[in-house]
């Protein structure tokens, strides 16, 4: 059946892993948990020596679709995924990410209901809630149109063929500038209000401030954003994150010293 068929939403999620076993246990046992299990889980590995191949290899109760080999980063293992994945939806999901039990559930039912391009969802970061930001696309770029791009958004795939693959000129940002040339080029969304589940602290963008803060001013002034407001911005982002990386040590420093 196709996508206008009752209930005939298919739903991939798509994740690139790179010797992380232990964090993908936890992302793994929320996708087996799931309310609703009519899903696949296309797997993208760069080749891990870990034991993530044999974890993923053992689950026999979901559908796991997985492919290794050598890649360039995230980006291009998740471009590798959304070739691979059959679903009409895709969410991605990153390794130490974790489902809310009913989020395929919650997820399918927007998507037969709208059947929108994109359906964005709230999810917890730590003890915070992202939700869209309403506010101009300029000031917070992604963040004007979705939650999070992990966990938080079903898009659908065939996005790609008018919008093109994550962008391998961003190895940071590729989800940002995917987001915004969708959104700004009349892709259609619907804002629901549960929440998809929690995103780990793991993933690049948070622990490089230094290059996300550059690679979205670079994907802004490709959007059309006026250069003055964009360079101020990308200043304060570097002072954001140098303080936060100031603090992070000293702390890391006093319990060392307590010890």
């Amino acid at each position: 059946m196709g996508i206008d068929g009752l209930r005939s939403v298919t739903i991939s999620i798509v994740t690139a892993t790179y010797n992380c076993a232990t964090e993908l246990q936890n992302l793994s046992e929320s996708l087996r948990s799931q309310s609703d299990r009519n899903f696949e889980w296309v797997v993208a590995d760069g080749n891990s020596a870990d034991g993530t191949l044999e974890l993923l290899r053992s689950i026999d109760d979901i559908q796991v679709v997985i492919t290794s080999q050598a890649d360039f980063g995230i980006y291009d293992a998740l471009n590798r995924a959304i070739r691979l994945a059959s679903g009409t939806y895709y969410l991605v999901a990153g390794a130490d990410d974790r489902f809310a039990k009913d989020a395929i559930a919650n997820f399918r039912s927007a998507i037969e209901r709208h059947r929108t391009d994109l359906v964005v969802a709230n999810v917890e970061y730590g003890k915070h809630l992202f939700k869209i930001k309403r506010l101009p696309s300029w000031l917070v770029g992604e963040k004007a149109f979705i939650a999070n791009h992990s966990l938080a958004t079903a898009f659908r795939k065939d996005l790609h063929v008018r919008f093109g693959l994550y962008s391998k000129r961003f190895p940071i940002a590729a989800d940002s500038f995917f987001v915004l040339q969708a959104c700004k080029g009349g892709a259609t969304r619907r804002e629901s209000d549960f929440v998809a589940g929690s995103i780990g602290c793991a993933g690049v963008s948070y622990r490089d401030w230094a290059g996300a803060s550059t690679e979205l001013f670079r994907v802004q002034l490709l959007m059309g954003c006026a250069l003055i407001p964009q360079v101020v911005l990308l200043l304060l982002r570097i002072l954001k994150g140098a303080s936060g990386s100031v603090r992070f040590l000293h702390s890391a420093i006093l319990r060392k010293g307590a010890k």
